[in-house]
């Protein structure tokens, strides 16, 4: 029963996506960019005569994730070319062009023509998928022809399905894994309460690209400009759930406090709310000049891919997502050391908990109590420092997954030497 529930999940997602396409951009993305996927895939990989490894990434978060590993991979085993994929618009529209990969794709969705036809045509010497990418027809093509399959940064929790007693179906295709790498001791023992012998906890290989982002970030002069020693916070990845209680938060602390306002999607009728609601006081990143910016209080980002770097000028960060599908990455202002504040929705991310309990990261669910918070912090800079030491301190100590991950890919490599995984 499993199983058909999954196949009629598939499909009624793709015809779901398919009629909201007209109408969602995102979506339109979706299916145009799937259209002629493998005969892209075809004409891209015709000369190609190097052995390939495939990394598949859900979208742009789980991407970061992996980039550390498919940087890594590029400079320990230079003979192989990386194959990577996206499932997502998100992660494939920001990353298409990226220099750290021979060949980039959409993931055709997961039926059995499709996982058939794409390992048959990438012939992967190995693949590796990012977090939480468990495909049933991919890791059974896969596991029939011998290739293969590893999950780095996997993390799980005891209310997934896996662990329950209908989740037989689901289980075979965790066991379809040569090897998974868990981000945390809860998710290996998780997997340990199964019988499950293939794991090990390597930590968030997160935690490697941050620590990398901080030390070598480079300077962005506008914002640099904007700052100009005043106090910042900047607001990441934020949406519109976020706004309801950011704005009245912004109104009220906008004389003594410039904001970075960084949304997850760039849309114009969200820009020119928040202009409408701060005439005078805001500057779009694109139109702004360094030699008058200094004199707003908001700076709008209607650009893609600099967050990570804007966080070099935060006092505090607010982290967006947790009021809905999902907090975005908290790790990449942490490594900076700012005060972090998110919504509430934040158990599933070990990281968020872990800077809760260090004191480094408070969650929040109205103004009132994002207020209060903050004032108490920005009038306490011995706390700021604290804070800063410890965030610093934690990124540090998560630091190693990437090369634990590499060491031990050698194993399963074709041209690796063996060794214990």
């Amino acid at each position: 029963m499993s199983k058909i529930l999954y196949e009629v999940g598939i499909s009624a997602y793709k015809w779901g996506v398919r009629l909201a396409s007209p109408f969602h951009d995102k979506a339109a993305k979706f299916i145009k960019g799937r259209e002629n996927v493998f005969q892209e895939m075809e004409t891209q990989l015709a000369t190609n005569t190097a052995p390939l490894v495939w990394f598949h990434c859900a979208s742009l978060g789980e991407f970061e994730q992996g980039r550390p590993l498919i940087e890594g991979f590029r400079v320990k085993f230079p003979q192989f070319k990386i194959l990577l994929t996206f499932f997502s618009p998100s992660g494939y529209e920001v990353r298409k062009n990226y220099s750290g990969a021979d060949f980039i794709f959409y993931l055709p969705l997961d039926t059995e023509a499709n996982a058939s036809r794409f390992v048959k045509l990438v012939k992967p010497k190995m693949a590796i998928f990012v977090k939480y990418e468990f495909w049933h027809h991919y890791t059974k093509a896969l596991r029939k022809r011998g290739i293969p399959l590893i999950s780095i940064s996997a993390i799980f929790r005891k209310n997934q399905i896996y662990f329950r007693k209908q989740g037989a179906f689901y289980r075979r295709i965790l066991e379809r894994f040569s090897h998974i790498y868990t981000q945390n001791q809860e998710s290996a023992q998780l997997l340990a309460s199964l019988n499950f012998t293939k794991v090990s906890n390597a930590g968030d290989t997160r935690a490697d690209r941050v620590l990398q982002t901080a030390k070598t970030a480079v300077p962005i002069a506008l914002a640099a400009a904007f700052k100009a020693n005043a106090p910042v916070m900047v607001i990441g990845s934020s949406w519109p759930e976020d706004m309801k209680i950011l704005l009245p938060f912004m109104q009220k602390h906008l004389p003594t406090l410039k904001f970075i306002l960084a949304p997850h999607e760039i849309k114009e009728k969200d820009l020119r709310e928040v202009e409408t609601q701060f005439p005078g006081q805001t500057a779009r990143f694109s139109q702004a000049a360094e030699d008058t910016v200094a004199a707003k209080r908001i700076l709008l980002i209607d650009n893609i891919g600099i967050l990570s770097q804007l966080y070099q000028y935060a006092d505090y960060a607010y982290v967006g997502g947790a009021f809905g599908k999902g907090l975005h990455n908290t790790l990449e202002p942490a490594a900076f050391g700012p005060a972090l504040f998110f919504g509430p929705k934040y158990d599933k991310f070990q990281e968020a908990v872990d800077l809760i309990g260090l004191g480094v990261a408070f969650p929040v669910r109205a103004f009132k109590e994002l207020d209060k918070i903050f004032t108490a912090l920005h009038q306490d800079p011995a706390k700021r420092a604290h804070i800063k030491q410890a965030a610093q301190t934690y990124i540090e100590k998560q630091a190693g997954a990437t090369h634990r991950i590499l060491t031990a890919l050698e194993y399963w490599l074709p041209s690796g030497s063996k060794k214990n995984a």
